[in-house]
């Protein structure tokens, strides 16, 4: 996914805590995240140089993101770590 494409879909992703999972191509899931405010967590992937060659490419294989929107923090957490064990992504 491109800057370009990502400022497309930006003002839908929502402010609220929650996780995020990023897709492939294939739409095989490659990473999942947790964040206080989706939208500027997810934004950060996309909007800073990015000097880690890890999320360099990870942020290149981005095809399809989902959201799902939790009521706190600690549930976040609770989620992306239960999700990282069912699907262990290749990223995370």
């Amino acid at each position: 996914m491109t800057s370009e494409e990502f400022l497309e879909i930006a003002p839908t992703i929502p402010k609220q805590p929650g996780i995020y999972k990023y897709f492939d191509a294939e739409g095989t899931l490659i990473y999942v995240g947790k964040a206080k405010h989706l939208r500027k967590r997810v934004s950060s992937y996309f909007n800073k140089t990015l000097s880690n060659y890890k999320t360099h490419e990870l942020v290149q294989r981005i095809r399809h993101i989902e959201f799902t929107i939790v009521d706190t923090e600690q549930d976040a957490f609770l989620l992306e770590n239960s999700l990282i064990k069912q699907f262990q992504p290749k990223y995370n």
